[in-house]
């Protein structure tokens, strides 16, 4: 998905991810979309090849629910990139590029995640 902001652009879907990375990127060609204030969100791992494909288009971040890979963090280390990832209701983890980030937004407008999503070792609700 590439959003502005907190706002989704466009999404897309295929049987591989790589795949609809790249029909996000021909639809940012197609219809003249710069990429300079844009994010990539996945659902997918945040692997060198995501990292190589965000960078390419010129989006300055990039952010996964899932995990990460130490390759996809070096290169976006190297490049960059803002890469966040196991990004779920209020957590996250910055992996590179964490100057882009506002650190004192107010959190009360965020939705905490539901129980479905709450990791096994996180703080029960109300604790």
């Amino acid at each position: 998905m590439l959003c502005h902001g907190d706002r989704p652009l466009v999404y897309m879907e295929d049987v591989g991810r790589h795949n609809a990375v790249d029909k996000i990127a021909g639809w940012m060609f197609l219809n003249g979309v710069p990429a300079v204030d844009k994010l990539f969100y996945t659902t997918g791992r945040l692997t060198s090849e995501m990292v190589i494909k965000t960078v390419q288009m010129g989006i300055p971040a990039l952010v996964s629910r899932s995990g990460f890979t130490a390759w996809g963090v070096d290169l976006a280390r190297q490049a960059g990139l803002t890469l966040i990832g196991r990004m779920k209701g209020k957590r996250f983890v910055v992996l590179a590029g964490e100057h882009r980030l506002v650190w004192d937004a107010d959190l009360s407008r965020v939705e905490d995640e539901d129980g479905r999503s709450r990791r096994k070792a996180s703080v029960p609700e109300g604790a």
